[in-house]
């Protein structure tokens, strides 16, 4: 009974205005004493004489600063101050000794279960009766709020934006909706037990927060994609405008966590202590697989424009090199792989740079270009390899058929067709030695003096003279690998590089046998008197015609005539090499011009008769009796035989003698005789 109806004390504050310097601690004993002797002077009830005044007052003494002096630090003590008024019965409060009383509205469940609890136990100890009472009361009043929230219209219109995308202000308006079913509920559950009612708030709270958190985490999911987006297109931009790889990610993923941490600033509920720690993890993280799939992917492009670079580099002059096939052809493309390499390479190195890998990384990047660069020479040395055999042959063509000054060789008898056919051939052969093997190591080899050994000293001559060679030599090209070069660098092996010297001859003979018959034909061509036996037979049988010539001077006169008309048809015909191609086709020739000749000769000396010699006409076209001389001789001309793609051959002579040129498939004739008129 004590318990339920024990005496209240009343609080007594004492506030001090515009409080001065002096310590409070030192003005608060002073007042006390004055209260005390005001206490003591106060007539008491007999049984209260000696009651002090800590029985029935509670003295406190607060102290204001001066408005004038410290206006906010007044504002903010005031407020403290009314909130001891405002919350009276909380800790702290002024009637905080009156916590359990029980609010009007639970007055009447308040007296049935205390009269039930006194039923039940007889006893009018009821310490939990108010807790009770409270616990029942602020679990209703909470779960109304709960649902006010769920329906709230703020709430649902935030809830629905949630799911389209990014809401300006989530996190401030959802605080303010929480808050505001909160203080509804401290408002109503104010005057039930403290305890209680913060367990309740707590709970209701939590709830509130469980149900908010679902949109909570799809806007950190819609800044996440945000920040991700913003990450991909400002990377792009950045190494558009040229900026270094790894300072691009670097700027780029610190711009957009920052971004993502503003957000996140943005969205944070008050009420909640939510950890966004997972979802940026998670940003970086994606941030980090895109810049790696972006280095790949640049990296991979500036690998695939260097090695494009390399190959436009090494290609062609490779190409040219190999194929002029000279005595430090290889030497010259070691020197260019070298030369390009190191260029390409320090510009990767530079390009690289900006990627900032690891040097393991970088080791391999450049070890994969100048791989790269080494595989282009020797893919295009066994390109090349695979055309040896025209190479060759075009090789044989050229020297064959042309002098030291490229011009074509003429096939007349003071040239040496052995030795040309010699020299040429060790042309081509020096090209197949060039071409047996790879020399990119600058390390020595016997290849060329074993080919020219074994192929043009007549090692390899034909199958009958190898069988009886047999046992006698030992052939050093039959073997597939070079002595003193690796296995891996051979191009073409020994016996790979006699069979195509066999090949080789045996397509190229034609142009031997085409050169010496060209040369027999210009022989024959400057000799057309007759043979020597014929000369003497004539001398011995015209002696007698020849006797009475010399002893009639009119024989002798006629003869004279005879010989200087015959010597001026001879001039003006320009027939000092129409015999050139054949007696037949001489004779022909000058059928074909006599009668004009003759009748031109005619009008000149009768016009010298006259004394009024005339200009001299113009004398037919040559080409068009050539033409017609063609014409007639046509069927009388060896026409052209095929000879091997690779074979080409010209025979020339001086003006008047037989051409044969035979550009690498047919071999033409061409007779080209002047024609003047006598002068």
């Amino acid at each position: 009974m004590m318990r339920l109806f024990s005496p209240r004390k009343t609080t007594l504050l004492f506030v001090i205005r515009d409080k001065t310097k002096t310590p409070l601690e030192h003005l608060e004993p002073v007042l006390r004493e004055d209260i005390q002797k005001i206490w003591d002077s106060v007539p008491k009830p007999r049984d209260h004489t000696n009651t002090l005044l800590s029985e029935f007052f509670n003295v406190e003494v607060v102290a204001l600063s001066s408005y004038e002096e410290k206006e906010e630090q007044f504002k903010e003590q005031v407020a403290g101050l009314r909130q001891r008024f405002f919350h009276s019965i909380a800790p702290g409060g002024l009637a905080g000794d009156r916590r359990g009383v029980v609010p009007a509205s639970a007055f009447s469940f308040s007296a049935q279960q205390i009269w039930k609890v006194i039923r039940e136990n007889k006893d009018l100890d009821l310490p939990a009766h108010k807790v009770m009472v409270a616990t029942v009361r602020c679990e209703e009043i909470a779960n109304e709020k709960f649902s006010h929230l769920t329906l709230d219209e703020d709430w649902l219109a935030v809830e629905a934006s949630v799911q389209n995308g990014l809401v300006s202000g989530f996190g401030k308006k959802l605080s303010t909706i929480i808050q505001k079913y909160l203080s509804e509920y401290d408002i109503e559950a104010f005057y039930f037990d403290e305890e209680v009612r913060n367990a309740k708030r707590q709970q209701l709270e939590l709830k509130a927060l469980q149900h908010v958190q679902p949109a909570h985490q799809a806007m950190l999911g819609h800044l996440r994609s945000r920040a991700l987006e913003h990450f991909k297109k400002g990377l792009e931009d950045s190494l558009k405008r040229g900026e270094k790889f790894a300072a691009s990610v670097r700027n780029c993923t610190q711009s957009c966590i920052s971004e993502f941490d503003q957000g996140c600033a943005d969205v944070a509920v008050q009420q909640a202590n939510w950890d966004a720690t997972k979802v940026r993890e998670k940003l970086r993280r994606d941030i980090e697989a895109h810049a790696a799939s972006v280095c790949g992917e640049k990296l991979s492009e500036l690998q695939t424009n260097f090695e494009k670079k390399l190959t436009e580099a090494l290609v062609l002059p490779i190409e040219s090199l190999l194929d002029a096939s000279g005595r430090d052809t290889w030497a010259s493309i070691r020197k260019l792989l070298r030369r390009e390499t190191e260029t390409a390479l320090a510009e990767f190195s530079t390009a690289l740079s900006g990627f900032e890998l690891d040097q393991a990384a970088f080791d391999k990047k450049v070890r994969d270009l100048r791989q790269f660069a080494r595989n282009v020479v020797e893919k295009k040395a066994k390109e090349e390899a695979g055309k040896v055999l025209i190479r060759m042959k075009d090789r044989f063509a050229t020297v064959f058929s042309h002098d030291n000054d490229s011009m074509p060789r003429v096939w007349n008898a003071n040239v040496d067709i052995k030795q040309i056919t010699k020299d040429a051939r060790a042309a081509s052969l020096k090209h197949l030695s060039v071409m047996a093997a790879l020399r990119l190591d600058d390390k020595p080899d016997k290849i060329e003096n074993v080919l020219f050994s074994s192929l043009m000293d007549g090692t390899v001559s034909s199958p009958v003279s190898q069988e009886s060679n047999i046992g006698t030599t030992a052939d050093p090209l039959a073997s597939n690998t070079w002595e003193e070069v690796s296995p891996k660098d051979v191009l073409i092996t020994p016996v790979q590089c006699k069979f195509l010297w066999r090949q080789f001859k045996a397509e190229t003979e034609y142009l031997v046998s085409q050169a010496i018959s060209a040369q027999e034909a210009h022989k024959q061509s400057n000799n057309w008197l007759p043979p020597p036996w014929c000369i003497l037979l004539l001398i011995l049988l015209g002696f007698n015609e020849f006797m009475a010539v010399l002893k009639s001077p009119l024989y002798l006169m006629a003869g004279f005539v005879i010989l200087v008309f015959v010597a001026a048809m001879w001039y003006q015909l320009r027939s000092s090499g129409i015999f050139r191609n054949g007696i037949l086709a001489g004779i022909l020739l000058i059928i074909s011009r006599f009668l004009p000749t003759l009748m031109n000769l005619l009008m000149r000396l009768a016009e010298l008769a006259q004394g009024n010699p005339t200009p001299e006409p113009p004398t037919a076209p040559t080409f068009l009796t050539s033409q017609s001389f063609r014409s007639q001789t046509q069927n009388l001309v060896p026409r052209t035989e095929s000879i091997p793609d690779s074979a080409v051959s010209s025979v020339a002579s001086s003006d008047g003698d037989v051409e044969c040129t035979s550009p690498m498939l047919t071999r033409r004739h061409t007779f080209r005789v002047g024609e003047e008129d006598l002068t």
